[in-house]
Order: C-alpha cells, then sequence, then structure tokens
C-alpha cells in the first residue's frame, strides 16, 4: 500500500512539475527558517537542498518555466539597486568601490586556478563562483550562458546540473565561513572589541548610549514641560539653545493655546510641548522646566512622510548639514533594502529615502513643500505599473543577445545580464521621477524572493539525479575550494582596509560582508557590535556587488570553457 502511495505521489510530481516547485519552496524555507548560532541557511539555499532531494524522483520541469521565474527576479533586482549602484559611482565612495574589485578579481582569479588545475567543467566551476561568493543571482546568468553554448542538448543540461550542484555545496561552506571569520576571527586579528569600537563610533557620528531597554522606545518623542528656566526668552532664542534636534511645537498659557511666532516671549507657569530626538529632550530639560504630568491638553499628532534625496549638492552631506526647516526630525535613512541610523554625523547619498516625522503643522504650514529643494515627497501609497517589468525584460532579452567576441571567446550579457543592465537603467530613472507609477517596493520584494526561489527550485528539481554523481567526483575538493573563495577576497580586504584605508573596524567588517553580498553576515556583525554602524560600510559594498558579480556568470562561463582541452 506504502509503494502504491509514493507511487502515485512521483507520477502526479512528474506529470505537474509546478506541483514540485511550490512543495520545494515549501519545504525550503521550513529549511531555510532552521538556525545554528549566527548561521541561518535562508529560504533560496534551504529551497535548493529541498529541490535536489525531490529531484531525486526524476522530475523534468521546462526551461520555460524556469526562465520566467528567473526574468522576474534579475529585473527585481536590478531594478531595486538600480538608484544605489548608480549614486555610489562617485570619487566620494571609490574607497569602498576597491572592496568590490577585490571579490571580483580574487575570485575570478581562484575559480580560473582551479579549473585549469582540477579540469573543471563550465558548469562546476561557474556553480563554485556563485556558492564561494554568495550570490544566487550567478546560478541564473551562468546556466543562461551555457544554454547559449554550442553543444548537444544533453551535455548542456549536465553542465546546468553541475552549476546548481556545486553551488549548493560551495555555498552552505561559504557561508559559515564569511559568518564566522567577519564576526568572529577578523576582530581578534585586528585585536578589537567590537562592541566598545562600535559605541565609540556611534558616539562620534552624534548618538547615544541608552540605557538597557530603551530601543524598544521610539526615537522621535514628544514631551510637556512647565516654563521656569526659561521665563522671558523668545521662542527664537530658546529653539537656537535646544538646537534642530528639538522642537517648539506649542505653547498653552492659561488653558489655551497661543500662536507661535520667533518674538513670542515665554512666561513662567506656560506649558510648552517640545518634540525631537528622545535622549536630546532629556538633555535640554534643564533649559525649560519641569515636565507635565497631564499633556492631553497638549496632544497633537505629528505627520509622517518620506523624501528621496535627489539633489547631487546634498550627496554626500552630513544630515546635520542638510537644510531642514524647522519642526521636520529624521528618524531613519532608507538605503536600498537597509535602514541606516538617523545620526548627526551619519552621511546621506542620492537616492537615500529620509523618513521624516514632521511637527510643523504646528506653525501653521507643512513642510514637505518646502523640502523640494533636497528631492521629492514619495506619494503615500502608489500602486505597481508591472508594465514596466514587461519592458524591462522584452528589451533585456533583445540586448542579450548581441555576441561579443575576444580573442576568439564569445562573450554575451545573455537574458540575465541583458534584463538586468535595463532594469537597472529603469529603476535609477524612476528614483529621479519618485512621483510617478512604478513598481513599488513590496512588489519588488515578491518578486525578488519568488523569482528567485522559483527559479532555483526548477533548476534542483532538474539536476536532482546527476548531483550525487558531482558529489562523488569531487568529495572534499569542492567543500573545501568554497571555504578557500571566501576567506582570500575577505583577508585582502581586510588587510587593505585596515592598514591602507585605516576605516574603523565596524564598518570595515560591514563592507566586507557587503562585498561578498552576505546578509548573515552582517547581521552576525551588527549582533557583535550591538548596533548598526557596520551598515555604513556595507550598503555601498553591497549595492556594488550585487550588480557586478551576477555579471561575472557569463564571463566565468566563457573563460572556463575556453580552458577545457581539446
Amino acid at each position: 500500500m506504502s509503494g502504491t502511495f509514493i507511487g502515485f505521489i512521483t507520477q502526479t510530481l512528474q506529470t505537474v512539475p509546478g506541483l514540485a516547485i511550490f512543495l520545494a519552496l515549501t519545504l525550503g524555507y521550513a529549511i531555510g527558517q532552521i538556525r545554528l548560532g549566527p548561521i541561518q541557511l535562508g529560504g533560496v539555499c534551504g529551497t535548493l537542498i529541498a529541490a535536489l532531494l525531490i529531484g531525486q524522483l526524476n522530475i523534468s520541469v521546462d526551461t520555460d518555466i524556469k526562465n520566467i521565474f528567473f526574468m522576474l527576479f534579475i529585473f527585481a533586482l536590478g531594478y531595486s539597486g538600480g538608484p544605489q549602484f548608480f549614486a555610489n559611482l562617485n570619487a566620494k565612495n571609490i574607497q569602498l568601490g576597491i572592496f568590490c574589485l577585490i571579490e571580483v578579481v580574487v575570485v575570478l582569479a581562484l575559480v580560473l586556478t582551479a579549473t585549469a588545475i582540477m579540469h573543471l567543467d563550465p558548469g562546476t566551476a561557474a556553480g563554485m563562483l556563485a556558492g564561494a561568493a554568495t550570490e544566487s543571482a550567478v546560478v541564473g546568468t551562468a546556466t543562461d550562458a551555457i544554454s547559449r553554448l554550442d553543444l548537444p542538448a544533453s551535455e548542456i543540461l549536465r553542465l546546468q546540473g553541475n552549476v546548481v550542484t556545486a553551488y549548493s555545496i560551495t555555498y552552505i561552506c561559504g557561508l559559515i565561513t564569511i559568518v564566522i571569520i567577519t564576526s568572529q576571527i577578523f576582530p581578534l586579528l585586528l585585536r578589537v572589541n567590537l562592541q566598545v569600537e562600535a559605541e565609540k563610533l556611534w558616539i562620534a557620528m552624534g548618538g547615544r548610549i541608552e540605557s538597557e531597554g530603551n530601543s524598544a522606545l521610539p526615537s522621535v518623542v514628544g514631551r510637556a514641560y512647565w516654563v521656569d528656566a526659561a521665563t522671558g526668552m523668545t521662542i527664537a532664542s530658546l529653539q537656537q539653545r535646544l538646537t534642530q534636534q528639538c522642537s517648539i511645537v506649542q505653547v498653552q498659557r492659561h488653558g489655551r493655546i497661543v500662536t507661535l511666532s520667533p518674538n513670542l516671549k515665554l512666561r513662567r507657569g506656560d506649558k510648552i510641548l517640545l518634540v525631537g530626538e528622545r535622549g536630546s529632550l532629556i538633555e535640554k530639560a534643564a533649559l525649560v522646566g519641569r515636565e507635565v504630568d497631564d499633556t492631553s491638553s497638549l496632544a497633537m499628532a505629528l505627520a509622517t512622510y518620506n523624501v528621496v534625496l535627489l539633489e547631487p549638492e546634498w550627496a554626500n552631506q552630513t544630515l546635520q548639514a542638510l537644510p531642514l526647516p524647522a519642526g521636520t526630525h529624521v528618524v531613519a535613512i532608507r538605503r536600498g533594502e537597509a535602514l541606516l541610523p538617523a545620526l548627526p554625523a551619519t552621511r546621506v547619498q542620492l537616492n537615500d529615502v529620509l523618513q521624516i516625522y514632521d511637527a510643523s503643522s504646528a506653525h501653521g504650514r507643512a513642510s514637505a513643500p518646502l523640502l523640494s529643494h533636497i528631492g521629492k515627497r514619495l506619494p503615500d501609497k502608489l500602486s505597481s505599473n508591472l508594465g514596466i517589468a514587461g519592458v524591462a525584460i522584452a528589451l533585456g532579452t533583445w540586448l542579450g543577445s548581441f555576441t561579443l567576441t575576444v580573442g576568439g571567446i564569445p562573450f554575451s550579457a545573455g537574458t540575465g545580464g541583458g534584463v538586468l543592465i535595463v532594469g537597472l537603467v529603469l529603476g535609477w530613472y524612476h528614483a529621479k521621477r519618485a512621483d510617478r507609477h512604478g513598481v513599488n517596493t513590496d512588489a519588488l520584494l515578491l518578486l525578488k524572493d519568488l523569482g528567485l526561489a522559483g527559479f532555483i527550485a526548477g533548476v534542483g528539481l532538474s539536476s536532482g539525479p546527476q548531483a550525487l554523481a558531482l558529489i562523488m567526483q569531487y568529495g572534499l575538493t569542492l567543500p573545501l575550494l568554497g571555504i578557500a573563495i571566501a576567506v582570500i577576497p575577505a583577508s585582502i580586504s581586510l588587510l587593505i582596509g585596515h592598514r591602507w584605508l585605516k576605516l574603523n573596524a565596524p564598518v570595515l567588517l560591514g563592507a566586507i560582508a557587503g562585498q561578498q553580498c552576505s546578509t548573515p553576515a552582517l547581521s552576525a556583525i551588527q549582533n557583535a557590535c550591538g548596533n548598526t554602524t557596520p551598515l555604513l560600510g556595507y550598503t555601498i559594498t553591497y549595492a556594488i556587488s550585487n550588480v557586478v558579480l551576477p555579471l561575472m556568470g557569463p564571463l566565468i562561463v566563457g573563460l572556463a570553457s575556453s580552458l577545457q582541452p581539446g
């Protein structure tokens, strides 16, 4: 009876491969949630493991299905990364761009050396690069490049299967290695206490070290005070002493709200409502007076909105240097998918999104129009125009059809590279026209996650039967190569960043995690630091590597093919 049931399940999955894809997604994301210390494989790697196991049932997934998933992913990758990729191509960020150059050059050199010595096929070489560099997108661009080789269909399927198998083995090794060395071993080599160094950097940038438990409180708050020490002072003079981090938003006298003006003199017994950064309000309270217990009569709502920074003159300026109107407070800076700390000395980049609390309505005006010299306010909610994805995929497919021959070796961006490039340009353009309908963040995240996981599931299912053969062929060689290819470029970056660039340890380690596009490594570093300062290095290198590394897929396939005997 059990054999009949297993046979029925096998036949069903073989007949309906789409069912097998989503079964691999379900099991894979469950596997990816398992955490061992700082190590968590994540949904994509978990999906690949599940797909390889299910693939032992000889399930064939149509190439077109895999391509659809991949094109959705690579478009979303380019579209979401475009604004930060182009914003970081400037002289100010060229320092950290060196880390991405190190990653690409060293990893390519190591993979090609291993290919020449061990006579690796192009599929295994590309999979090793993707896994050791922990960049899943390379799997897609490499398999697409292999499909264009002048080889029999059976050989193309074998090489594509080797990409996936080599990736799965070296990814796990590369992931574990980069997490451990960046968060534990490198701090020992630098002879630093990461938490102490991160606290020093936090304070130097204008942050405050708060007592345990305060982290759950909002960063921007309102507090009311009885006017005592500030008696006789004008609103303008008190505001100057409070600095930009606090704003006077209401004054109540004898139970009535008084119209605010710069020359309004405060009287003893007035109630005053301040809005600002929590730590700054606590420090400045003595300038005003005793805190009011009952604030119900002074309660007011803060307007909240997002502004994208578009004016080049404010790029690479500190947050405190921005000409923000009175009553506005930046509570966070979103750069790509990361939220940076909104500290006075945090440097903003073009296309950063400033998350703003606005108390200026108390002054009878709104600050949003006054921020037009910085950038544009983002609409609260814009529906996604998925036609943009269709245009990008069509143009990218056409662009990827062109081939350039260098030294007798044909190179092509392929469908993946072409769609990535078009997505980058469209994402950059939309950041400039942020008030127009584009593809919003939530839709991009869904396309990216579902596209990559669906593609990985498809290729994993098709590659299942030959996975064991490749593992038996190379044994421990691939895992050891995965570790070496993860450690060597990271170590070179550590040496250059510490000795030459003189970077702070949290920023340096964050940049190394970013050059390898390793979010798990970033999380481990941030846990060791106790704050988000590693993001200051991570976001720049991640934005560049996340675009450049996928383009290495076609390149490594072309170079590895040229090294094949005969």
